[in-house]
């Protein structure tokens, strides 16, 4: 059964993956040597093999020349062969007839080829020819003579080839294994950053220490990295002291209503238990007391649902939206007068479009509304504006309580920021730092400032947007306009 093709090279790919930067820095450095290698041996076996052929070439001719030159004088069949030395040249003469002359005791050569012949019948020119057909080739070189013809062989050694190539296989394996070392080195000292910041990753992560800012060193990318981790690390620092600060803020704030509720709630049972119940407590006081309790359970939720609101750390899991901010001014006006009845709203609202979440600006106009519904006195609305100004939608809440002392402004929306003046009214002090929470995420900015009637004035300014373009169909039987 034949195996899936493909599947050699995925496992070529997985084992590449598994290999560390490291290894494959490595292996691509003595790759690209070894084929560097490779392909300058095969350009000077090529150049080199071309040279030493045509040296030999060369010699043949000029040997060649000299004994033609003898051949003319002497004749074809008289003229005088020098005896073989042993090795090197070898030589013969061509009669007119066809046969041949050669110095004693000299290796055969290959036959005389047809177009050699064709040279000493002088019917073409000179020619160079190479006979690979025996053991040892041959370099063979033609000339015409008188009426015959002289040859001189040569015989093609392939040694300094085999010699340069054996020698250049020694090289590219120095070569290689030296690239090698030195790429595992340049990887080793190009990646002691890295590993440096492996390490202190490593160790934030064991220790759980965000203050360890990694140092910053190397350049190009490395330094990117570091120092984006390192802004990683801050951003960190900063979420967890904020966690730490709400975690305290929220166990300082819950302490005085749940100390308050457990007292009275210990106070109805242990007189429950007694039997002393309606006697120690009259009608009057029991219901006061009950409504204590009624009022504590409602400031413990509103402060719980605000103090899971901000723990979020994101504004809402709603989407963005092109809203009209009007209908959210009156769904929030609405809201307030179905908790607090006895509040009295007035308001002056214009159509401004915005991009927002809708439930998150309408959290955020409710507690404005709810803050300023505290401070204004029973005769006096709170009066809610909302207009367009330039590109912005400006949001004014304004009631006619004491108003804001100089004080206070920098801090009114601090979380659980509460001015000596409201420490005896209900809430937790976190409807303004929502509110502003909210206005942040949308891009804009809330202030506060006295207003004309004495009171507070805080003010929204948030990014207007451009309304949507209206769609008209024409009604059935409208296709064409009326006179």
């Amino acid at each position: 059964m034949s195996r899936p093709t493909g599947r050699e090279p995925r496992r070529l790919t997985r084992w590449w993956r598994r290999r560390s930067l490291r290894a494959r820095l490595t292996v691509i450095a003595a790759t690209a040597i070894a084929v560097s290698v490779f392909v300058a041996f095969q350009v000077a076996s090529e150049l080199l093999g071309g040279e030493l052929q045509d040296s030999a070439k060369d010699q043949l001719r000029a040997d060649s020349r000299v004994l033609a030159a003898d051949a003319e004088r002497a004749g074809p069949a008289q003229v005088r062969l020098p005896p073989y030395p042993g090795s090197g040249r070898l030589v013969r003469v061509i009669l007119p007839d066809g046969s041949v002359r050669t110095p004693a005791g000299q290796p055969s050569l290959p036959p005389v080829s047809e177009r050699a012949e064709r040279v000493a019948r002088g019917v073409s020119a000179d020619l160079m020819e190479s006979d690979d057909s025996d053991e040892d080739g041959y370099l063979v070189y033609t000339l015409r003579a008188g009426d015959g013809a002289v040859q001189v062989a040569h015989v093609v050694d392939d040694s300094p080839l085999n010699r340069f190539g054996a020698g250049m296989l020694l090289i590219g394996l120095l070569c290689v294994v030296g690239g090698a070392l030195v790429g595992r080195t340049v990887a080793r000292a190009g990646l002691a950053p890295i590993d440096r910041l492996t390490a202190a990753a490593v160790r934030v992560a064991d220790t759980r220490d965000l203050d360890a800012d990694i140092p910053d060193e190397g350049g190009g990318e490395i330094r990117r990295l570091i120092r984006s981790i390192n802004d990683m690390l801050a951003a960190l620092r900063d979420s967890r002291r904020a966690q730490r600060l709400l975690a305290e803020d929220a166990a300082h704030e819950l302490k005085t209503p749940l100390t308050s509720l457990r007292l009275n709630a210990e106070l109805l049972i242990r007189l429950d238990r007694r039997g002393t119940l309606d006697s120690a407590l009259p009608a009057e006081s029991r219901t006061r007391l009950l409504k204590d309790l009624g009022a504590q359970v409602a400031e413990l939720s509103t402060l719980v649902a605000e103090l899971t609101d901000l723990a979020r750390g994101d504004v809402s899991d709603e989407s963005t939206e092109l809203l009209d901010l009007a209908d959210v001014v009156v769904a929030a006006a609405a809201r307030a007068r179905s908790r607090v009845p006895d509040i009295e709203i007035a308001l002056d609202v214009t159509s401004v479009w915005v991009s927002g979440r809708p439930a998150a600006l309408e959290r955020a106009v409710l507690n404005l509304v709810d803050n300023a519904g505290k401070w204004s006195p029973g005769d006096q609305p709170v009066q809610v504006r909302l207009h367009a100004e330039g590109m912005s939608a400006v949001l004014e809440v304004d009631d006619a309580g004491p108003g804001i002392d100089a004080a206070d402004v920098p801090r009114v929306f601090d979380r659980f920021y509460r001015a000596d003046s409201a420490r005896a009214l209900p809430g937790s002090g976190l409807g303004l730092s929502i509110v502003q929470r909210v206005v942040d995420a949308h891009g804009g900015r809330a202030t506060v400032t006295r207003s004309a009637r004495g009171g507070a004035l805080l003010r929204i300014d948030l990014p207007a947007a451009p309304p949507p373009t209206p769609i008209t169909r024409p009604t059935a039987g409208e296709d064409t306009p009326r006179r």
